[in-house]
């Protein structure tokens, strides 16, 4: 098992030998920070959980779509409800009347008031609030449809096509709980941050002298990220990505695709803002310190070996076209003309038009990136089967003997019912049935056949163990995505909505799974009743699904030509980031598809290759752990991590990487050894603290100010670019980009 960021090995197979049930955790960040105690006595599923759960659902859901949309998408995390309910919750238990209330005709009562607002109905509250800011991947396929493809989608089915791709993962959460809830070497990291700010909020802490209590020091940190937000989220955005290279080679292709940390390389880039740093990849506060260093190797030799080495000896006709970018090419180096190779009615590939005009061509990070997602996928496997088969093994036999656990499990299975089987295996039954009506009725408009979405629950039941292995031992959670459009632009080309409805329902059933399985841990620890947790997390998820999808609909018909950046007025702040990425990986996997791409009829068929890397890559890792188990360090090293060191990328950009990397590796590595009692006090508290500053500002900001117009001061400093305009020039000699010199 992989072990914790000290020097201490936390391998399951020692645990093993011992038959006597573990005292405590056997990782030492949750003995830092979980309590061992429970009082069964606490109510949890109140009105106050009902409605504070429901509102901050909802609202989160829809605040979460209106900003996906616009140029600097904003997430606001379940954090920033969590902290708001907490005075609405206490004034609602000192005002609320206390009688029960009965239903007509039953034994059922409650109350509106049943006693002081305790810490269980906080949980439940912020994972109804989770279930609204986790986001809804479906809305991607509405967006291109509606706003790039140009084509029409009836509402039914686009709704249920949102519902049921978010629900599909409860049937494997459920398959998979024993062995990513009970275990305690399941951990989670990113749930400290929740369980730590809890009791920041509920414990009654004495204060040291001369110190804070936690609550104290969360206040201070929330009130000054909330008040320095102003300068970069209004009056400064420039310090969101600056780079002191661009400013002084100003004419410079080479210099500034070196320096530009927007769209390059990023060697000297730098930001002041904690957006920058948590966007796209999270807090690095809440990611384990060899998880990080595992991620900057692999980031390294991504960035500053492989892609500088591919790029200037020009490999893939790499030169032709900007460094980094995630769009499609002609052979021309100029954006590729879609419209050339779709037929127009029945929206299927057309080959004539793909012959007469030029295949897809990427940026050599793009291919790099999807290179690395085949190694990464198949190392997962690799790692798991090695490193943790024999742990699965007794994990499974020990489900059967009901045996295992720490003294969180044993709590659990002493003070509450678990839930049964037949709720996962009932939903999941219904929610086939809705995909399948999805698909099949309409007019097959999403055009994937019923046998597409049985082999996408097929692909998402094989690797929705190993994936969750990995993320709840290290905060970093690998896809299907990439696999899964390969899978089906094989065996069903040309047809872009088969593509990526397949893409969906095998990659969010997954990681669906994984997150009510994270909240399902989180309220282990917090010891939540669990057929409580299972209640509010298919409500939220129901009630989120619905709004993200209403919200999407909404401004999909009413702002005109949103995402359209050719015909948006100048300034529209309606370009939708995320989905012009979705809408480019259609082109490549559902348009010309993998045979024309990564086959024999296309460009990049050696990255097939990073397939065979990737599995055959952990096992020297693995052979080096056993044969010299004094050397700690080795079994540190995670190759899946290594492998998708610069995965979010390239979304994320280099910048964001750089200052997540300073942050993460000072508290978690250096303050995590020197001052480990800080650390334990204060570190998630820390980054709660941060998130909820910057989402609190950024809301009122925008609903305030940004929405009527009223933007910052007209100035060098309000460019929320970094000042790089040649990073995405072409250098290949002949080549002509408009705003870009010709070699």
């Amino acid at each position: 098992m992989i072990p914790s960021p000290d020097s201490q090995n936390h391998f399951p197979e020692s645990a093993a030998k011992n038959d006597e049930p573990l005292n405590d955790s056997p990782i030492e960040e949750v003995r830092l920070t979980v309590p061992t105690t429970d009082d069964p006595s606490l109510p949890c599923l109140t009105f106050r959980t009902w409605f504070l759960g429901i509102i901050s659902c909802a609202a989160l859901s829809y605040l979460n779509q209106f900003f996906s949309y616009r140029r600097n998408p904003l997430s606001i995390t379940s954090v920033s409800a969590q902290i708001l309910v907490l005075p609405v919750g206490k004034f609602m238990a000192a005002t609320l009347p206390e009688r029960r209330f009965r239903f007509p005709g039953t034994n059922w009562s409650f109350s509106l008031n049943p006693g002081p607002f305790n810490m269980k109905e906080h949980c439940l509250i912020t994972i109804f609030a989770n279930a609204g800011a986790s986001g809804v991947y479906a809305i991607g396929i509405v967006t291109i449809v509606k706003a790039f493809y140009h084509r029409k989608l009836h509402p039914l089915a686009a709704m249920i096509l949102t519902h049921s791709t978010q629900l599909l993962g409860y049937g494997w959460a459920g398959i998979f709980r024993k062995f990513l809830v009970d275990s305690p070497y399941m951990w989670w990291p990113s749930n400290l941050v929740q369980v730590s700010l809890f009791r920041a909020l509920h414990d009654v802490e004495v204060r040291r002298k001369g110190g804070l209590t936690r609550l104290q020091f969360f206040a201070i940190v929330l009130v000054s990220s909330f008040s320095y937000y102003v300068v970069p989220g209004y009056l400064f955005p420039s310090i969101t990505a600056l780079s002191f290279v661009c400013w002084i080679w100003k004419d410079s292709v080479t210099a500034q695709q070196i320096g530009s940390g927007l769209n390059g390389l990023g060697l000297g880039s730098f930001a002041f803002d904690w957006a920058t740093t948590v966007s796209f990849i999270g807090s690095p506060l809440a990611t384990p310190g060899f998880a990080m260093i595992n991620i900057l190797v692999g980031f390294v030799l991504t960035v500053y070996v492989f892609l500088p080495l591919a790029y200037w000896t020009n490999l893939y006709d790499a030169k032709k076209f900007p460094i980094i970018s995630s769009h499609v090419f002609d052979s021309t180096g100029h954006p590729y003309n879609v419209s050339k190779i779709l037929t127009g009615r029945s929206f299927e590939f057309n080959r004539e038009g793909y012959d007469s005009y030029s295949k897809i061509n990427l940026s050599i990070f793009f291919v790099f990136v999807y290179g690395l997602s085949f190694a990464s996928l198949s190392s997962t496997i690799s790692h798991v089967a090695l490193f943790h088969g024999r742990t699965i093994w007794k994990q499974t036999k020990a489900s059967f003997q009901d045996t295992f656990g720490d003294i969180h499990t044993r709590l659990m299975r002493k003070n509450y019912e678990p839930v049964p089987q037949w709720w996962f295996y009932s939903l999941l039954i219904v929610v086939v049935g809705m995909g399948l009506l999805a698909c099949e009725g309409f007019g097959r408009q999403l055009q994937l056949p019923y046998w597409g979405i049985l082999l996408a629950m097929a692909l998402a039941s094989v690797f929705t163990l190993p994936i969750g292995v990995i993320a709840a031992t290290t905060n970093q959670q690998a896809g299907l995505n990439v696999i899964s459009e390969m899978i089906i632009g094989y065996m069903y080309p040309g047809r872009p909505l088969a593509n990526i409805t397949f893409k969906t329902y095998s990659t969010i059933s997954t990681s669906q799974a994984l997150m009510f399985l994270q909240d399902f841990k989180l309220g282990h620890y917090m010891k939540i009743p669990p057929k409580s947790m299972f209640i509010v997390q298919l409500v939220g998820t129901v009630v989120s699904s619905g709004v993200y999808f209403g919200t999407a609909w909404w401004l999909l018909t009413t702002v005109p030509n949103i995402c359209d950046k050719s015909n948006l007025q100048n300034g529209s702040p309606w370009t939708c980031p995320y989905d012009d990425v979705f809408y480019n990986a259609s082109i490549i996997w559902g348009v010309a598809g993998p045979l024309r791409m990564f086959g024999k009829l296309g460009l990049y068929p050696g990255m097939n290759y990073f397939f065979l890397f990737g599995l055959v890559a952990p096992i020297p890792v693995w052979y080096m752990a056993r044969k010299y188990p004094e050397k700690k360090w080795i079994a540190l090293i995670n190759v899946p991590i290594v492998i998708s060191g610069a995965g979010a990328m390239p979304s994320a950009k280099t910048v964001n990487y750089l200052c997540w990397f300073a942050i993460g590796i000072f508290f978690n590595v250096y303050v995590y050894r020197r001052f480990k009692g800080w650390w334990a006090r204060h570190n998630y508290v820390m980054s709660a603290g941060l998130d909820a500053g910057v989402a609190f500002f950024a809301t009122l900001c925008y609903f305030s100010v940004q929405m009527h117009g009223v933007e910052g001061p007209q100035w060098w400093g309000l460019d929320q670019g970094d000042h790089c305009p040649l990073a995405n020039c072409p250098t290949l000699p002949g080549i002509q980009v408009a705003g870009c010199p010709v070699f």
